[in-house]
């Protein structure tokens, strides 16, 4: 009874200090937010908080460190390790904070944005493009995905090769620490030697040290040219060939380099029906590159990458090319890429690993990597793919046919990621590039990365959230003697 009356005393403190939109109990209505994008992970929740301003989050963070309430935030729910899911305990609050979702100030001539965290990726691209700038990240789930959780993941994307993750694009950062108190850095400064920089400690936290209430992002001028073309190849050695002449030839303007193999290609064209393949016939790996130009001389930017990809072509570095007639057929080539993730998960059961390796060494691991796991784990198909120019492979293995969603993944297929993950480490990789470690990867964190780095990170998290409240069983998990 003591227990179920302190959990009423809170909910009721809750509820009066956010009132109806701000808190909810409803089943109903939180069901959809408890359980991942992937469908790997389902919790439950004590409530669902969905606070409207920093203050409301501040009061609410200091309401459950007195209550000792466990608090998970939660952006766009578009995560791809399980680090915005509740446990199974139902003793958590989930904290959306999607109603905050404001674009407080926006300056063209600063080159600046302040949004909120519940602000759409999309949302801020349109605002970005209305003032005659662009926000310089995107990725395929950027109708859902939030400016928190991006910030909470240091999330990448497809224009890492020339802009870096989120965490170049975070100037200035608000967020609600473990206490209730606020961190307000949201003015940018160019230099500042004051100890620190404690926004880069909260970027890439998933929500384990504090929870992002607002980030100050750098703007880029909106891009005059733009040219797209998607290539035919034989190899993904041959791709990296054509990176660095391309890379050599247009220099700055080169913003993006996805590699895709045929077996993705063929998936997307299978999930969409209205889809079709850009080159008439089929390549054994596929190259999307874009290339960007705040110039005013558009004609002059294609014309230079006609030049270098007739080079590149009479080289023999690739096989079939085209070019973008217009900003259609491009948004469509970066259709077929953004699809790929939704369309391998409706083939059947799959261990998705977002991992980076040297990016030199790229096309090597993907060589050897793929018919090592194919060999080990009978039946199962290897596929990767990704971002060529950073190193950023997202190797899929396919079930073996017939195999049992949920099922498999629970079993053979944590063997598999095991396997996966001891390979990255023996190639000098990382066993997560741009998702994060959620709580998916928590085991493998422990098991395979620098003890003394684990060391730190806990001790950060020790420092910073000493009841352990924050994103409970996510990313670093502090020992229960240091707890107690």
């Amino acid at each position: 009874m003591n227990t179920l009356s302190a959990t009423t005393a809170f909910l009721d403190e809750a509820a009066d200090l956010l009132g109806p939109r701000g808190l909810t109990t409803d089943p109903e209505r939180m069901d959809a937010w408890l359980t991942d994008w992937r469908g790997r992970y389902t919790g439950r929740a004590l409530a669902m908080a969905s606070p409207a301003s920093t203050d409301e989050v501040a009061a609410l963070v200091k309401l459950c460190a007195r209550h000792r309430v466990p608090i998970v935030p939660q952006g766009g729910n578009s995560g791809m390790a399980g680090g915005a899911t509740p446990d199974e305990t139902g003793t958590a609050l989930l904290l959306s904070l999607r109603r905050m979702d404001a674009i407080r100030s926006l300056s063209p001539e600063s080159g600046q944005v302040v949004a909120e965290a519940g602000v759409i990726l999309q949302h801020l691209h349109d605002a970005a493009e209305d003032a005659g700038m662009r926000f310089p990240l995107t990725l395929g789930g950027k109708g859902s995905a939030t400016i928190g959780g991006l910030v909470a993941t240091n999330a990448g994307g497809t224009q890492v090769l020339r802009h870096g993750t989120m965490r170049g694009q975070v100037l200035g950062l608000e967020a609600v620490l473990a206490d209730g108190s606020v961190f307000n850095g949201l003015v940018p400064l160019k230099k500042d030697n004051r100890g620190f920089d404690l926004k880069q400690l909260l970027i890439g936290s998933e929500g384990t040290l504090g929870i992002v209430t607002a980030a100050c992002l750098r703007l880029l001028p909106a891009p005059i040219g733009r040219v797209t073309a998607w290539i035919g190849l034989d190899g993904i050695v041959e791709a990296r060939t054509l990176l660095r002449h391309v890379e050599r030839d247009m220099g700055e303007a080169l913003e993006g380099f996805e590699v895709v193999p045929a077996h993705c290609l063929d998936s997307v064209l299978a999930h969409l029906p209205d889809a079709r393949s850009p080159l008439a016939g089929r390549h054994k790996w596929n190259a999307l590159i874009e290339c960007v130009s705040a110039g005013a001389d558009s004609a002059a930017l294609r014309e230079r990458f006609e030049t270098s990809l007739a080079a590149a072509l009479e080289a023999g570095m690739f096989e079939d090319a085209v070019i973008a007639a217009n900003e259609r057929q491009a948004e469509d080539f970066w259709l077929l890429r953004d699809s790929i993730s939704a369309a391998e998960r409706a083939i059947g059961p799959a261990m998705q690993h977002d991992i980076s390796v040297p990016v030199e060494r790229m096309p090597e691991f993907i060589l050897a990597a793929s018919p090592a796991i194919e060999a080990t784990f009978h039946g199962t198909r290897a596929v990767a793919f990704g971002h060529l120019g950073d190193g950023n492979v997202h190797f899929h293995v396919l079930a073996p046919p017939g195999s049992v969603r949920g099922e498999w993944e629970e079993s053979a297929g944590k063997d598999v990621s095991a396997r996966v993950y001891d390979l990255v480490c023996e190639w000098g990789g990382s066993i997560s590039a741009e998702h994060g470690i959620g709580q998916m990867k928590v085991p493998e964190l422990a098991r395979l990365h620098d003890p003394v780095a684990l060391s730190m990170m806990r001790s950060v998290k020790l420092a910073l959230d000493p009841l352990g409240l924050l994103n409970p069983g996510k990313l670093v998990i502090a020992s229960p003697a240091a707890c107690a």
